[in-house]
């Protein structure tokens, strides 16, 4: 396909098609990108990405990274580094130093490389891809400390290893040369002044929008063009300082507490959706699978090396008395897939070595592109895997993050809590969670709005929300916040009193109708006072849900779901409450009445 707009339009449908595929299937998205590239590209001949874009074609991946590395820098919290910020360092500047020893001993002695080429090659290797990372966190649910840890050594790496790349490659192409200390400095300064730069950039945008002074509309677009406009100037100075330039001015406008914050963050988030599927894809159709002929045993025993060894010992010696346990260690030493920007790199310097005289330069893209692949298939279907077993990951099962705490929602967590099942209560009033604590059953003293709850709550552990505070605006406020994190479809609240139908709020500011439309607060705590209770009943072949209903006491509700590996499901009035065998059904009714079944709790 040959065509530029067939080719851009194909690029785009065929990368979201496949990111819902892999939500869908719960698989990798990025290992389906690059096997959805290479049939298209190589195998298949439909998309030709050198030949469709020409010139544009390495400007369009520059910029892509550049917006990626941008979103990257707005997701990163300062709250984060409270208890990442030794190992982030760590892994920032001894760890780099260790991986580019590493690798070059590895590069020489095992790969055959000349020490110029190997000293390049782990330079390049050094960059641990935000574009592969931040995706595979997305569908890996780590619980937070690790996965700050991966989130940041990957945008913090990725510019400065690209960096390291070329300051290197100019050393290595005039050596001995009057003008390399002074080559030095310059890079060293381009670094300092990209950074200052992309500050600067950042702060002064944030200030007009605390002035008020860019329209709602524009702020994610504006701050897309900024950061792209940063990216650009920036390389003026030196080429890769840009993508430095535009982390940085991500991290600060990240940071300055906008109140439009989030709005911009949901913007970008959605730009690099489309930006990574379309930047594999391209990248992966784009592969000469020619290149790759030209490895042999010695450049397989370095790919293993890099992946077994150099990798794991850098991460275990950089980290040794920065506070981090060893199951964190581990998981850092495995986990560090390659991407985008070591592709990019490669493929600038790998034919200016070969160029200026190193003939084995031409072995530089292949070895990246082969470790590239090898680390985002090893390490796209072993994240989860290998979180799990070190127990790093989420909760097994999804839980129930509870905002309110009255007589009713503490009896719900309490009883959650006997069954096992993940669940928090969060309320403002340390007096109104007294029953709950007493019970053992997990609070949250505070306010479920604030930037404390967000660096305090690990948010992976829950699968729904329910907002049941008594106030109705309080409620749409907090599920309005919290959707982005649990999907719309998972944030709860009780439904609006019956009335004229152009009157009511519509869907987008308020959660999923708890339970029964015409419910209220008040009818289930009058209820409680009543007397009523919860129970749980396990279902089987012989006793069904319609049984279970059938011999309910009258008035009882269904209230949620238990299942042994989704966790919990809660009834909603907008859709049929259903369960199956070998599930648990929590319903609330009358004091001493059963419902039949497997009752195990009255």
């Amino acid at each position: 396909m040959s065509n530029l707009t067939e080719t851009l339009a194909l690029i785009a449908a065929l990368g979201i098609a496949v990111q819902w595929v892999g939500w869908r299937a719960r698989v990798p998205t990025i290992v389906l990108l690059l096997g959805c590239g290479l049939l298209a590209g190589p195998v298949l001949g439909v998309i030709r990405p050198s030949e469709s874009l020409g010139p544009a074609y390495p400007a369009l991946i520059e910029l892509g990274v550049a917006a990626i590395l941008f979103e990257g820098g707005l997701s990163l919290r300062w709250h984060e580094l409270r208890q990442t910020a030794a190992g982030v360092w760590r892994l920032a500047t001894v760890g780099v130093a260790l991986s580019l020893g590493l690798g070059t001993l590895a590069a020489h002695l095992l790969g055959g490389l000349s020490w110029s080429v190997a000293l390049v090659f782990a330079a390049i290797a050094v960059v641990t891809g935000p574009t592969v990372i931040l995706p595979l966190l997305r569908q890996a649910r780590l619980r937070r400390r690790p996965a700050s840890l991966l989130k940041w050594e990957g945008i913090v790496n990725d510019p400065i290893g690209a960096l390291l790349a070329v300051v290197l490659f100019e050393a290595m192409v005039s050596p001995g040369s009057p003008e390399l200390g002074h080559t030095l400095a310059e890079l060293l300064l381009g670094l300092i002044g990209a950074a200052a730069f992309g500050a600067a950039a950042g702060w002064s945008l944030g200030r007009l929008y605390l002035a008020g002074q860019v329209p709602e509309y524009l702020k994610g677009a504006l701050a897309l063009g900024v950061a792209l406009g940063v990216f650009a100037l920036a390389n003026l100075v030196f080429v890769e300082s840009g993508l430095v330039a535009a982390t940085v001015m991500g991290v600060v406008l990240g940071n300055m507490g906008l109140p439009s914050i989030e709005e911009v963050r949901r913007f970008k988030e959605s730009v690099a959706v489309l930006l990574v599927s379309g930047i594999f894809l391209l990248l992966s159709a784009d592969l000469d699978p020619e290149i790759l002929l030209a490895l042999d045993w010695r450049s397989a025993l370095l790919i293993v090396a890099m992946v077994l060894v150099v990798r794991p010992l850098a991460v275990l010696l950089a980290t040794l008395g920065s506070g981090l346990e060893w199951r964190e260690r581990v998981l850092l030493g495995w986990i560090a897939p390659r991407g985008i920007v070591a592709a990019a790199v490669a493929g600038v310097l790998g034919p200016g070595l070969v160029a200026r005289g190193f003939a084995d330069g031409a072995l530089l893209l292949p070895l990246v592109f082969t470790l590239i692949l090898v680390t985002v298939v090893a390490h796209g279907f072993s994240l989860g895997w290998l979180a799990r077993r070190l127990g790093l990951s989420a909760a097994a099962r999804e839980g129930l993050l509870i905002c309110g705490a009255s007589p009713w929602s503490c009896a719900l967590a309490e009883t959650l809590h006997a069954q096992q099942v993940p669940v928090r209560l969060a309320d403002r009033s340390w007096h109104r969670l007294r029953a709950a604590r007493q019970a053992g059953v997990p609070v949250y003293y505070g306010e479920l709005l604030s930037e404390h709850a967000e660096g305090e709550l690990e948010l992976t552990d829950f699968g729904s929300l329910l907002a049941i505070s008594g106030n109705d605006a309080y409620d749409s406020l907090i599920c309005a916040q919290y959707a982005p994190a649990f999907e719309r479809r998972r944030v709860y609240q009780f439904p609006v009193e019956s009335g004229h139908a152009q009157r009511r709020p519509g869907a987008g500011s308020r959660g999923r109708p708890f339970l029964s439309e015409g419910l209220q607060f008040e009818d289930l705590q009058r209820e409680w006072y009543r007397g009523w209770t919860f129970q749980v009943t396990r279902l089987g072949e012989g006793f069904d849900l319609d049984a279970l209903r059938r011999s309910l006491p009258e008035g009882a509700r269904l209230v949620l779901l238990i299942d042994a590996t989704e966790g919990v499901r809660l009834a909603a009035a907008d859709a049929p409450f259903r369960a199956a065998p070998g599930q648990r059904v929590l319903w609330f009714g009358p004091k001493g009445e059963r419902g039949g079944g497997g009752d195990e709790r009255g």
